[in-house]
């Protein structure tokens, strides 16, 4: 529980314990509240109960409960929800729609999060002298390219270090924020929501207008469900109630307190926090520590993305395992380079964190309003709980979503339109692959041949049999594989032993080893099966197929050959999607990783047999 509590704060925390370094900055940048005594009590108040209700209450109290066999994450809560109205197609379809673009805006906030993250602990080097300034920029991108060029290496080794780091950050601040806060203990009648209510009576266009800034208080709060499944619900809860929300309110609290004290320092309020001395080590350490929140965002992109490649909405890629021990640690090199050049660009337009503030939220409160419609649907159709119980709890959750993202659209020109097309990228590729495969399938539903009258047919005059194992994938189970008839035509052989599989993959993360595959004899030495697969596991084709070879069929390495059909869309004007569309779902089907690697299988027994296939 120990370790399992640090490898949290270290993983899960990283995000939210940054934000810290410009949360406050940028409440009092954005110069719509007046600076006097009853105005910063009243933010740290805002910033206070920000935290325990949108953190503490909504996702460590409620939202961690709705874990898919264990899992978290957006795309676990979409499964559940999508599930728990199975008998309603219309409304699951709708629910799918919403729940992927969700997931899409993860991508928007991998991007933004690294840049400001990074960016505004390299700003530190401004505080002790503005001759620095010219080398934030420089200084901030060999950091993030150093970061990405080690992915390939994995998290194992650099893993061990996160929960210190981050433990020894968190420290850091809460002495920071005592520091302050010795000097001046009135703000701790902040703790009050008596203040904060205070505030938004008397200022309610005010509060309204800094919602966009105090939402920076909970970046990375979905990062606690998300990783439900590396750690566990008591550690996560454990490491936000005793160490994390403590650390965060002395630090907020001790900034508020500087604050009152010397208002010159609100245009770096953390940093001013520290003494002279300080303040190098300081700015190291918030280096790591942004580092280490960026980390796992990287690696919760290489998840997600893995996950819808295996929901079917997103072409294969290519996935290297980084531990043999644990199959969840991968690197995709299409993902990471493509999410470098994102950041890259993020940092070189923005050029600032302010900037980037601007450019934050959208997205992340438009994810938090999604998770919350979400979550309805898991209580009230999964849980079966009272309706007027899941639209009290919801609904004053989707309330207060709904105000934090109405008030960070203003800042949409400002640049939160930059995640937000970002997201709609990747949705845009996720539905044009999703539906290309779709009608890829009607068509070759349309055509097909059904496998056992096929085989019935074959068998009147069989072939020769040649020795060996021949293993057919077939989208479709039941239907004849494009692989077995060129097979036939220019072959004309038939090995001894036949194995037609479909590879099935479900709306759950895991799928357990005695449902992993399903056997059935058709006769003449050939059996159809089918290997399912859940949104996380690990897909190894050999080795699923090695659990079922009781059923009466030898699966020997050396004579066993993988025939695969390589299928070339060719668009066609007038029917499908819109051209373009069509267009892009070809060169993505052409672009796709090799199926044989994706399902590894072993590159000297597989057959690849192509078609042309007009959709």
């Amino acid at each position: 529980m120990r370790a399992l509590t640090l490898g949290a704060i270290g993983v899960v925390y990283g995000d939210i314990g940054t934000s810290v370094l410009y949360a406050v900055k940028e409440i009092f940048a954005s110069g719509h509240v007046a600076f006097n005594h009853d105005n910063v009590l009243g933010v740290l108040s805002l910033l206070f109960w920000t935290l325990t209700v949108i953190i503490s209450i909504k996702y460590v109290s409620l939202v961690l409960r709705a874990d898919n066999n264990g899992e978290g994450g957006l795309v676990a809560m979409l499964a559940l929800a999508s599930r728990s109205v199975k008998d309603r197609p219309q409304l699951r379809q709708f629910l799918l729609v919403i729940g992927i673009f969700g997931t899409c805006l993860f991508y928007g906030d991998g991007v933004i999060t690294p840049a400001i993250s990074v960016l505004s602990a390299v700003e530190g080097l401004e505080v002790i002298s503005h001759t620095f300034s010219v080398a934030v920029i420089p200084l901030t991108l060999l950091i993030l390219f150093s970061l990405f060029a080690i992915q390939k290496r994995g998290t194992a080794d650099i893993g061990r270090f996160f929960g210190p780091v981050t433990l020894t950050w968190f420290l850091a601040i809460a002495v920071l924020g005592v520091s302050q806060i010795a000097r001046y203990p009135e703000v701790l009648q902040a703790l009050s929501p008596h203040f904060a209510l205070g505030f938004i009576y008397a200022y309610p266009t005010v509060t309204f207008l800094i919602l966009g800034a105090l939402v920076l208080c909970v970046t990375g709060g979905e990062a606690l469900y998300a990783d439900m499944g590396h750690f566990g619900k008591r550690p996560i809860r454990l490491a936000w109630f005793c160490v994390v929300m403590p650390a965060l309110t002395l630090n907020y609290f001790g900034q508020g307190a500087l604050l009152l004290a010397n208002p010159e320092a609100v245009k770096n309020p953390f940093f001013m926090m520290a003494p002279s001395w300080a303040l190098i080590p300081l700015v190291i350490l918030a280096t790591l520590a942004t580092v280490i929140a960026s980390q796992a965002l990287i690696t919760g992109a290489f998840s997600v993305t893995k996950q819808a490649i295996q929901l079917g909405y997103l072409p294969r890629l290519q996935v290297l395992h980084t531990n043999v021990k644990a199959a969840g640690q991968i690197f995709m090199p299409f993902v990471n380079w493509g999410l470098f050049v994102a950041i890259v660009l993020a940092v070189l337009l923005f050029r600032t964190s302010s900037n980037l503030a601007a450019a934050y939220g959208v997205a992340v409160t438009l994810d938090m309003l999604i998770t919350t419609t979400l979550t309805f649907f898991v209580i009230r159709f999964a849980w079966r709980y009272p309706l007027w119980l899941c639209v009290a709890v919801t609904g004053a959750f989707f309330v207060i979503d709904l105000a934090f993202f109405a008030s960070n659209l203003l800042k949409f020109l400002d640049g939160g339109w930059f995640p937000l097309v970002i997201g709609g990228i990747v949705f845009s590729l996720m539905l044009t692959w999703k539906d290309g495969r779709h009608l890829l399938n009607t068509k070759l539903r349309a055509d097909w041949l059904e496998l056992s009258s096929f085989l019935e047919a074959v068998f009147v005059m069989p072939p020769v049999r040649v020795e060996g194992t021949a293993v057919f994938l077939t989208a479709e189970k039941g239907a004849v594989p494009n692989a077995l008839l060129h097979n036939l035509k220019h072959n004309k052989v038939l090995h001894k032993t036949n194995l037609f599989v479909s590879v099935r993959n479900h709306e759950v993360p895991w799928i357990s080893q005695d449902k992993r595959v399903t056997v059935q004899a058709l006769g003449h030495d050939c059996w159809q099966l089918v290997v399912n697969y859940g949104f996380k596991d690990d897909m190894d084709l050999p080795k699923a197929l090695q659990m079922a070879s009781d059923h009466g069929f030898a699966l020997e390495a050396m004579s066993t050959s993988y025939f695969l059909s390589r299928d070339i869309i060719m668009p066609k004007v007038g029917a499908g999607m819109a051209a373009w569309r069509e267009k892009l779902f070809a060169q993505m089907h052409l672009n796709a990783s090799d199926a044989a690697d994706f399902l590894k299988l072993p590159n000297n027994a597989v057959v690849q047999l192509g078609s042309k296939i007009e959709i």
